[in-house]
């Protein structure tokens, strides 16, 4: 059932807080061949008969990529701080190393630069999951020479762009980009593995290690952090089987990336039970103490929370490395959005107070996506009204609320997505943008959550000067 929240006062959030919108570079640029770009994992994947709903590709998407300028008007017009994007390593560099194509860093050259004409603080992403293919080809995130490739791209970008961009995000939800896409299989590359899914996670945080260093030695002046989905697990029932198959599954929903970001350590429960599948010998001698480098922000995704129940297990010899003996269900009772996902609010209010009080340094939170997919459509008066989504956000702004009053240091928050986009393996069949794109066409329509989000930053804004 829907809480009815709409005609309570909206909570004020501190001075200064950070409002934004989310995009990634796969899902709205377009121009896949076009200026030097070169192939990613994910052009590849999308060829693949029965990876993406419908064969959808990422080839046109949103054509931000010829829109900028139409895109960064609505973007003013909503009124946001903040814009967080991602910048596609393939159109950096086409081979992943070696040859810079200059054409592909003037495009976030004039990003970056429109942002700031409008007043908008620029946050960039440095990889949301667009591998290119050549590197790929290499062995891509298995092969522990990718935290060198990244930390090289990653020193280019913050070269050609580190005076201008206040915050910039190493990685996007690793998790997705390791064990689901080596080791579950259904992300780009598309590989279902167990002891080098594993690995694939380790040199992640590598190279996101590696870049951090390079910011530094950079002399760039703005913040450095990574960005992290969590999807707190719990029991499905008292269970004993059930509850063992919740740990496992919240241990690597929850628990495995920022353990080791702000711990140095991967937690125990599948360290033990990852032993019959892998011997960890990619872990070098001081690997753990490198990933645990210090970070200026952690960027924070939240859509879901989960129950679990045990689940039969294949022999290790058949085992991929999301094998847990889990299967995790919505909550009972609980309200979905058309991705099948939880509405869940207080689930958001407990994460953001279960970060403060496992993590001891750990540094202020910005909320880098939040959102939700409904059936939108353009009704008769030419109108998308998405109340569903103006519920949702309203309710995940009260739970985000009461963790601020409750100690909590969030300093912004950035929804998910500014427009309809590419939605991975679900093609062009999911919409979480607060604007509509007709993709026949590239019309942009503003949604009514548009508005409504628009309107409550200016009442924010207007809270602050008083």
């Amino acid at each position: 059932m829907t809480q009815n929240t709409m005609n309570q006062p909206m909570p004020t959030f501190p001075p200064g807080f950070l409002w934004g919108v989310a995009t990634s570079a796969y899902q709205i640029e377009g121009a896949a061949t076009e200026d030097g770009r070169g192939p990613s994992i994910w052009d590849t994947f999308c060829r693949q008969p029965g990876r993406v709903h419908h064969g959808d590709t990422g080839d046109i998407a949103c054509d931000h990529y010829h829109r900028l300028e139409e895109d960064l008007d609505l973007l003013a017009d909503l009124g946001v701080g903040g814009y967080r994007f991602s910048i596609a390593w393939p159109r950096i560099l086409p081979n992943g190393r070696g040859r810079v194509n200059q054409r592909g860093l003037d495009f976030y050259q004039r990003l970056v630069d429109g942002l700031h004409q409008r007043d908008i603080a620029p946050m960039a992403t440095l990889y949301h999951w667009d591998l290119p293919k050549t590197l790929e080809d290499q062995g891509g995130w298995r092969n522990r020479d990718s935290a060198a490739w990244f930390a090289d791209y990653a020193s280019l970008v913050f070269e050609a762009l580190g005076d201008r961009v206040p915050y910039w995000i190493t990685l996007n939800e690793p998790v997705c980009a390791s064990f689901y896409s080596y080791g579950s299989g259904t992300l780009a590359p598309g590989l279902r593995l167990g002891h080098d899914a594993i690995a694939t996670a380790h040199h992640l945080l590598l190279g996101h290690a590696e870049a951090v260093a390079a910011f530094r030695a950079s002399g760039a002046p703005g913040q450095i952090g990574i960005t992290l989905n969590l999807g707190p697990t719990s029991p499905a029932t008292d269970d004993p089987a059930d509850v063992a198959a919740a740990a496992r599954a919240d241990a690597l929903a929850t628990r495995w990336f920022p353990d080791a970001v702000f711990t140095g350590e991967y937690p125990k429960v599948l360290l033990d039970f990852y032993r019959p599948i892998s011997d960890f010998s990619f872990v070098h001698d001081g690997d753990m103490e490198r990933i645990r480098v210090p970070i200026d922000f952690l960027g924070l995704n939240f859509y879901k929370s989960w129950v679990a129940r045990a689940a039969e297990l294949p022999s290790p010899r058949r085992r991929t490395a999301t094998d847990l003996g889990a299967v995790s269900e919505v909550p009972p009772g609980a309200e979905v959005t058309n991705f099948g996902w939880a509405v869940v609010p207080e689930g958001f209010r407990d994460v953001l107070l279960w970060l403060r009080d496992t993590y001891p340094n750990l540094p202020p939170i910005y909320v880098t996506e939040n959102g939700a997919s409904y059936d939108d459509y353009v009704d008769p008066t030419g109108q998308v009204r998405d109340t569903e989504r103006i519920s949702f956000i309203d309710r995940y702004l009260r739970g985000a609320a009461q963790a601020v009053e409750a100690g909590v240091d969030l300093r912004g928050y950035f929804y998910w997505s500014m427009m309809d986009n590419f939605e991975w393996v679900e093609g062009y069949g999911k919409r979480l943008g607060l604007v509509w794109v007709d993709y026949d066409t590239g019309r942009r329509l503003p949604k009514a959550s548009y508005y409504w989000y628009r309107d409550m930053i200016a009442a924010q804004h207007a809270q602050d000067t008083r």
